[in-house]
């Protein structure tokens, strides 16, 4: 089966994923009010996690929703993974300091 991703708005550079990306390069289909399309992931993705559907050079918006929800701090190439480690949210100051795989915080010790 082929993994799907989920364009919410027209002008989103993200996708949802719906299903797991195992293997890259694999091809994922874009489901959008506009019809379906494709976008190539360079890596592996599991669902739920954003997907680039276009090049988004370092400052650019990242945008989902229509609205931009924050920005990348490096160049993300169609097809990688969006997330903590290449983008900075335009909401939450804290999640600049979570760990990019488990979400726990690395700014706090808890003894």
């Amino acid at each position: 089966m082929t993994p799907r991703c989920f364009q919410v708005h027209p002008s989103d550079s993200v996708a949802t994923l719906l299903d797991d990306v195992p293997t890259a390069p694999a091809t994922v289909g874009v489901l959008s009010s506009r019809g379906q399309s494709e976008v190539t992931a360079t890596e592996p993705i599991v669902q739920a996690h954003k997907i680039a559907l276009r090049d988004i050079r370092a400052g650019e918006p990242i945008v989902k929703f229509g609205v931009a929800i924050g920005a990348a701090i490096s160049d993300i190439r169609a097809g990688q993974w969006v997330h903590l480690h290449n983008c900075k949210s335009n909401f939450d100051q804290r999640s600049q300091t979570l760990d990019v795989h488990t979400g726990a915080t690395t700014d706090t010790k808890y003894e």
